[in-house]
């Protein structure tokens, strides 16, 4: 089937709308789907700029809703019609898995970081070449195929177009707080870095109950949004030493809990000098850089943990409905994050994705789209 997607084509390039790309036939438990949206994330940059490497060329994408057209007849749990969310694939079927942590799937690099789909066929390609693939799904696409364990069912009479991110970065960053670090009512949190991420962090650290809920950032729009979402305080780390801040903030002692967003060194390096004794600090930013400990006065004498997280150590078919029910009571207001793009404009889209500009950017690839319908 020929569709129209969103390639790049070699490390570092820009997005190419091509309309003589060619998907793949489904397979017994797949969905077809019509592509109404997608999120566009900073794994995704990282991917076209080749901090991280699948190859080239790619189509990119993994924030992606849209509606049904098709099922394989293995599929259980949707029909044609359904409108879905999209996230990664967990093969069900390892230790990991079984144990309910999808996200530590020991198949999750070969299933989605590898470029092509679980079987090592081909998802896409063009002129007769391998294109690689994103997540089992590429959602910078008119229509892909993606397999039933990647997709989650979601009501009808909501926006597609606004919903996409909820498979990644608002999972990401939420399911950080609520699946990892499970702050308890009256605690204290720092997030450090306030794009969509953080901003779902924050968030659930205020529906988890934390009494101090504390932004952390340099651009004074996003900790103005930042305090509307839901923060008690926030810092401008340009302005102020965000440790001493935090320290202020909290009678010397700290935060319990810290998400560190930003993947850059100094600001992971504050998110756990800010811990309380005993607190807990979670990296979760996609970055090629490092950071320098001591670990006998950081860690062991203060008795801080430092963990990484992959995806909120979410169960997208979990989290995603529970986020969706938060969104319905007004309590994640992750749509406020948001601003629409055309499809064609990905480039301008990605560009105000990584100056900051836009939180979170959407494609709207499905311009007749109407939500409710």
């Amino acid at each position: 089937m020929r569709i129209k997607a969103a390639v790049v084509s070699e490390k570092g390039g820009n997005f190419e709308i091509k309309d003589d790309v060619e998907l793949a036939d489904m397979q017994a438990d797949d969905l077809q789907v019509h592509m109404v949206a997608s999120g566009i994330c900073h794994s995704d940059e990282a991917l076209r700029k080749g901090t991280a490497e699948i190859g080239y060329p790619i189509i990119l994408g993994h924030e992606g809703s849209g509606i049904v057209e098709k099922v394989g007849p293995e599929v259980k749990n949707f029909k044609p019609g359904d409108h879905v969310v999209m996230s990664f694939y967990g093969c069900g079927n390892c230790i990991n898995c079984l144990k309910g942590i999808p996200t530590q799937c020991l198949n999750y690099a070969a299933n989605n970081l590898s470029g092509v789909r679980p079987d090592g066929s081909a998802h896409f390609t063009e002129n007769g070449h391998d294109v690689a693939d994103m997540f089992d799904q590429s959602s910078f696409t008119t229509t892909t195929v993606v397999r039933e364990r990647n997709a989650v069912k979601v009501p009808k009479d909501l926006d597609l177009r606004e919903l996409g991110p909820l498979g990644c970065g608002y999972v990401t960053g939420s399911g950080t707080v609520f699946n990892t670090l499970k702050p308890e009512p009256g605690s204290t949190i720092a997030v450090f870095g306030t794009g969509a991420v953080g901003l779902a962090a924050m968030m659930a650290g205020r529906i988890s109950g934390c009494t101090k809920v504390i932004a952390v950032d340099i651009v004074p729009s996003r900790l103005k949004l930042a305090k509307e979402l839901g923060a008690t305080d926030t810092i401008n780390s340009k302005d102020q030493d965000a440790v001493k801040a935090i320290q202020d903030l909290t009678d010397g002692h700290g935060v319990d809990y810290a998400v560190d967003t930003t993947g850059v060194k100094k600001v992971m390096e504050d998110s756990i000098q800010a811990l309380a004794q005993g607190g807990t600090t979670a990296t979760i930013a996609v970055t090629d850089q490092h950071i320098d400990l001591d670990t006998w006065n950081d860690l062991c004498t203060s008795d801080r943990k430092v963990v990484g997280v992959n995806m909120g150590d979410s169960i997208p078919q979990v989290d995603v409905p529970r986020l969706i029910r938060f969104y319905q009571l007004g309590m994640f207001d992750f749509d406020k994050t948001e601003k629409f793009y055309k499809f064609e404009d990905i480039n301008q889209a990605n560009a105000d994705s990584v100056s900051g500009k836009t939180i979170k950017p959407v494609l709207v690839i499905d311009q007749d789209y109407k939500p409710g319908e």
